[in-house]
């Protein structure tokens, strides 16, 4: 009967395990209570009858020692997002002594953010991005020792920014955009905040003047942005002191006055300062009305009445500015109409030469004065059939000189044009010399010709027929010239070009050692690209890009950045390959029949033999999983962030061996050319919401930064970490961070390519 009753009583008793849990997984079961809704079910596994919490999902613990107690498993981790989860923060997370990282965003958390968080000492990472908390932001945060990354991003938070935000000494990245902040920026915050990084204060109401002092964060880097506010007064010249890195997006405010040059300041495009009415001068295309820019910013209007000036007495008064403006136009006219003069006195004069010349010659054919000829070529037709494509253009401007092919035999060929001095060859000769076929796609064929005696190769691009008249070969040549002048240690230079009626050609430097598409799978024999080659390849390839955005004469924009764009000569010197070439394909009329081939050859000036591609066929545009997402809307016209959103893409498939696709392990087993994976339909700062026009690499890395949930030599290729030098950590993660600011799904949040090469210089200098 006694063991009857002593069975009754152990069943009466609750299970041991559920009293054994710890006090850190009974304040995350709080959090659990704190959830009206989880459409997800992402809680539903955080029992109180376990243990401990280490195994639920979304729980990273590990085994942390005290003074108190010996080492065991702790909560160091919480990393719940983009699960709709509606609710509130409760007080009771604060309790969390060793969490390191809380990461909420992308829910529908309402409430406010609770100051008892404070307590949680060792929190160095704060995400709670894209919920819908309210309140003010509390200033016992800034009480965490250690906090480093704070992001509320995409809230209804309000109040004014606290002064007492100084005291995130630790702090390295701010974001507060897309909430209803409000007030003036307090002053002598900023100085105080050395570590700072990123600082994104957009989409406020925030009001009065930019503090000076934002000048003074020496460590800042990509986009300080404070644009869609309420901003006034002068851009103060002190923000010239931030680091030439820095990109500056101060659109949409009331900003007023001229834009100073001091310091990083003149390095800005004039995207930073749209949409500010009463801004002028460079970079925007409004005039100053004889206001000089400010050197520094102005002080406190003074209480004292100003005496008048005696000086002014006497003088005779001032010329009205109409009159000054009537002048200026006058005296414009006037050169203007003496440029016409000799222009075209200029032109009687040549053309009187040209005259004399074929005089001399006995040459009738008049049509052969022209710059290239639109003739058939190899066809033998008469001079009759010839049409010229207009007058001389100036050959000496770019230092280059035409070659008939027609030989002494005369007849009716086209011509090759030299763009540069340095190429002497004769198309009889490249005709003859022996080509070996490098590639081919949907862009032309490209041939090795090895000519002068067998010492020169070049790369010959056949572009195919077309046809096309006289003004259609002009615009040709222009164009051939333009991306000829593009003379850059890091850029593909185009040397030669050929029209005729049925036939297109350009000719290239030859650059030996392929591309970085075939370097990252590896060729039979050959190491693996180690961390200095990929660090310098990326350099080579910013500073190639820098220069054609920045200074090449048209300011080109590439469109189709990617590894097999990227040529390699013998030392791993990176060249840019293909800029120009859809320009010229279209004005030539031989637009490709089907998407470019994305075999390892197909590339202007390339030298890896054409392999069918056995992957899946590239998307319409292209440029596959390195398409920006804002090139994927219909009549998207092509900007400089797509070739920084595609850069960054080719950046992250260098650091992680990874595609685009998240199918991609590694170049290894993929040509990197599939389409980006829809991923999850909540929307994020990574752009996953927008149907996974981001490609899923991005996302991946972006999630393991910001939720910390793996180390960094799990997202780093394995084939740096096998049998080589150790990696240097703060050059790879120096790295990652300017592909992650690089593919920014905001074209305005990315960085200019100028700033990107700069950032990459200084990796490892």
């Amino acid at each position: 009967m006694s063991t009857i009753l002593l069975l009754l009583l152990l069943l009466a008793l609750p299970p041991p395990s559920a009293v054994a849990l710890t006090a850190e997984g009974l304040a995350l079961l709080a959090f659990k209570s704190a959830a009206t809704d989880d459409p997800y079910s992402a809680l539903s596994r955080w029992s109180e009858s376990d243990p401990d919490p280490c195994r639920w999902p979304g729980v990273t613990c590990a085994n942390v020692s005290s003074s108190s107690s010996p080492s065991q498993p702790r909560v160091v981790g919480v990393a719940v997002a983009g699960k709709n989860i509606s609710g509130y923060i409760p007080s009771e997370l604060g309790s969390l002594l060793f969490l390191r990282r809380l990461n909420l965003h992308g829910n529908r958390l309402s409430g406010g953010i609770p100051a008892a968080l404070s307590n949680a000492s060792s929190l160095h990472s704060l995400y709670l991005y894209g919920n819908r908390l309210t309140g003010r932001l509390p200033v016992a945060l800034c009480d965490l020792p250690r906090l480093q990354n704070l992001d509320v991003s995409g809230n209804a938070l309000s109040g004014e920014v606290p002064l007492d935000l100084r005291n995130c000494r630790s702090l390295q990245r701010l974001v507060l955009a897309r909430n209803a902040f409000a007030g003036e920026l307090p002053a002598g915050v900023w100085p105080e905040m050395p570590s700072l990084q990123q600082l994104d204060l957009s989409s406020n109401a925030f009001n009065g003047s930019i503090p000076p002092d934002l000048g003074e964060l020496p460590r800042l880097a990509g986009t300080l942005n404070l644009s869609h506010n309420h901003f006034s007064g002068v851009v103060p010249p002190e923000l010239g002191r931030l680091p030439a890195t820095v990109t500056l997006d101060l659109r949409f405010n009331n900003l007023s006055g001229a834009i100073p040059q001091t310091g990083s300041l003149a390095s800005q495009g004039p995207t930073a300062f749209l949409n500010n009415p009463g801004l002028c001068g460079f970079p925007l295309q409004v005039p100053c009305r004889a206001v000089p820019p400010p050197t520094q910013s102005p002080a406190p209007p003074s209480t004292t009445t100003p005496l008048p000036s005696t000086a002014a007495y006497g003088r005779h008064p001032p010329i009205k500015t109409s009159l000054i403006a009537l002048i200026s136009v006058a005296d414009a006219a006037g050169v203007a109409l003496v440029g016409v003069i000799l222009v075209y006195v200029y032109w009687k004069v040549k053309d009187r030469k040209e005259s004399r010349r074929r005089d001399d010659h006995g040459d009738d054919d008049s049509s052969k004065s022209g710059l290239c000829r639109c003739m058939l070529w190899r066809h033998g037709s008469s001079s009759d059939d010839a049409s010229s494509c207009g007058e001389d253009g100036d050959d000496e401007e770019a230092g280059g000189g035409k070659y008939n092919s027609g030989g002494s035999g005369g007849g009716g060929d086209g011509e090759l044009v030299a763009i540069d001095r340095g190429f002497r060859v004769e198309l009889d000769e490249l005709l003859r010399s022996s080509a070996y076929v490098l590639g081919k796609g949907g862009k032309g064929i490209v041939y090795k010709v090895v000519v002068a005696n067998g010492t020169t190769p070049v790369a010959v691009r056949r572009l195919g027929g077309g046809g096309g008249g006289a003004d259609r070969c002009k615009e040709f040549a222009a164009e051939a010239r333009a991306v000829g002048r593009a003379r850059h240690p890091n850029v593909v230079r185009l040397r030669a070009y050929y029209w005729s009626a049925d036939e297109k050609l350009v000719v290239t430097d030859f650059v030996s050692n392929g591309n970085l598409a075939t370097a990252l799978r590896g060729r039979p024999g050959q190491a693996v690209l180690s961390w200095s080659a990929r660090l310098k390849i990326a350099k080579g390839a910013a500073r190639g890009l820098a220069y054609l955005h920045e200074c090449s004469p048209r300011r080109f924009v590439h469109g189709e950045v990617k590894p097999s764009n990227i040529l390699l000569d013998a030392d791993f010197t990176a060249r840019v390959a293909d800029f120009g070439l859809a320009r010229l394909l279209a004005v030539a009329g031989c637009a490709p029949d089907g998407p470019p081939s994305s075999g390892g050859g197909g590339l202007l000036g390339g030298a890896i033999p054409y392999a069918k591609p056995t992957g899946p066929p590239p998307d319409r545009f292209g440029g596959g999983g390195y398409r920006a997402p804002e090139a994927r809307a219909a009549g998207a016209k092509p900007t400089q962030k797509w070739d920084v959103f595609a850069f960054g893409i080719v950046l992250l498939e260098m650091l992680t061996g990874r595609g685009p696709g998240a199918d991609h392990a590694s170049p290894s087993t993929s040509a990197s050319f599939s389409a980006p994976v829809s991923g999850s339909t909540a929307t994020d700062r990574s752009g996953s919401g927008e149907h996974g026009a981001v490609p899923e690499v991005v996302r991946w890395v972006r999630r393991g930064f910001e939720e910390e949930t793996r180390p960094v030599a799990e997202m780093v290729d394995p084939a740096l970490l096998r049998g080589g030098p150790a990696l240097p950590k703060k050059e790879v993660v120096a790295a990652f961070h300017v592909a992650l600011a690089c593919t920014e799904a905001d074209p305005d949040l990315r960085p200019r390519m100028k700033a990107v090469a700069d950032s990459l210089d200084k990796i490892g200098s």
